[in-house]
């Protein structure tokens, strides 16, 4: 399959390898070109604009950083995409903007996907990501053996816009499942009690989970070295928070984690991963 990719930053580049290794032709585009080097290396073709990455090709895949950028891609690729092409966007963002893209595509001709992603870093290298589908089953599933390299949870959830509205859904849970884990983690120092024995017990009961598995057991290594950077965790729960405020819905705990993630910005941490909410809470409690 062909298939052109604009944003190849810390998902992006990661992500053009598997589909390079899962034996399909990839075209890269990105604003700074040092960043298609290794790429190039790995057996992709540059080019030199947005729009280009389009000629040909079977898919177009962006993953950018919001929704202007979206928009400003998905708008060069119709401009140059030719007959049956389908638009994929795997980056975050509001559910509404998903969909007005997908209009303006569909009005052009292209079939759109918007096709959010959880897992990371980690999974973007491991090929392991969660992908959450929205658009026609038609596009989705011309863009199944892409995916297919891409992750291992591949999930159609509905219409232009439906995963944007999972991958919401997933950045509250995550989210505030961070926060409670590094108040725990706080709570748990406080009174001077070994919090990797406390995990160990945790992990056996109803408190289990990936979150505190993983998060916990680098909350304790103090390992803050960005997978998801706070920046980007901040950036999604304003999306959740301006998706409420436009159904005039009531999410209190979201709020406040979104709050949390802002203070984390405010206060320097942005470019360090999201557990580093735990540092934020240590200080405030007076514990650095």
């Amino acid at each position: 399959m062909k298939i052109g990719f604009v944003g190849l930053g810390i998902m992006g580049r990661p992500m053009v390898l598997n589909l390079l290794r899962g034996g399909h032709q990839v075209t890269v585009w990105a604003r700074r070109a040092k960043s298609m080097q290794p790429l190039l290396a790995a057996g992709a073709v540059g080019v030199a604009s947005a729009g280009e990455v389009a000629l040909e090709a079977d898919l177009v895949i962006s993953m950018v950083a919001d929704a202007p950028d979206v928009a400003e891609v998905m708008r060069a690729v119709a401009g140059a995409a030719t007959p049956g092409l389908v638009a994929i966007d795997m980056s975050t963002i509001a559910p509404a903007a998903a969909r007005r893209i997908g209009e303006e595509l569909t009005a052009a001709g292209v079939d759109f996907v918007d096709a959010p992603v959880s897992g990371g870093e980690v999974g973007a290298i491991a090929g392991t990501l969660s992908i959450m589908a929205g658009g026609s089953a038609a596009a989705f599933a011309c863009a199944l053996p892409a995916f297919q390299c891409l992750g291992k949870n591949i999930v159609h959830v509905g219409a232009s816009g439906a995963g944007q509205v999972a991958k919401a859904a997933n950045q509250i849970v995550t989210g505030m499942g961070v926060l409670a884990l590094a108040e725990a983690m706080a709570f748990v120092s406080k009174n001077g009690v070994d919090r990797a024995k406390v995990r160990e017990a945790l992990l056996g009961g109803f408190a289990s989970s990936k979150i505190l598995e993983n998060h916990g057991q680098r909350m304790i290594e103090r390992n803050f070295k960005p997978g998801f950077k706070s920046w980007m965790h901040e950036k999604d729960l304003n999306i959740v928070m301006q998706t409420a405020h436009e159904l005039g819905l009531c999410l209190p705990g979201s709020a406040v984690t979104a709050q949390m993630f802002n203070a984390m910005v405010g206060s320097g941490l942005g470019e360090e991963d999201s557990i580093a909410v735990l540092k934020l809470l240590e200080s405030l409690s007076g514990q650095q």
